[in-house]
C-alpha cells in the first residue's frame, strides 16, 4: 500500500528516510557521501515522485520503492 510522504510528520519522514539509506545492503556507490546527503537525495526523489514509501500491513513494514508510473 503506497503512503503519499506528505502523510507523514517531518521527524517521522526523516527517520524512515535515515533508516532506509542506513540499511545493510543499500549501495552507496564509490563516492562517500554523508548521511545527510543520502538523506536528501532520496527526499528529492519522494518529491519529484519518483520514489514512493510503500507499507506492507503483513509485515508492518516500510520500504521507498520506486514510484509506479502513473495513469
Amino acid at each position: 500500500m503506497e503512503i503519499p510522504f506528505e502523510m507523514l510528520q517531518a521527524d517521522t519522514l526523516r527517520r524512515l528516510v535515515e533508516e532506509f539509506v542506513t540499511r545493510d545492503g543499500t549501495d552507496n556507490g564509490d563516492l562517500d557521501h554523508s548521511l545527510d546527503d543520502r538523506v536528501e537525495a532520496v527526499m528529492r526523489q519522494l518529491r519529484r515522485g519518483e520514489a514512493a514509501i510503500d507499507f506492507d500491513p503483513t509485515t508492518e513494514s516500510c520500504n521507498i520503492v520506486p514510484a509506479r508510473p502513473r495513469q
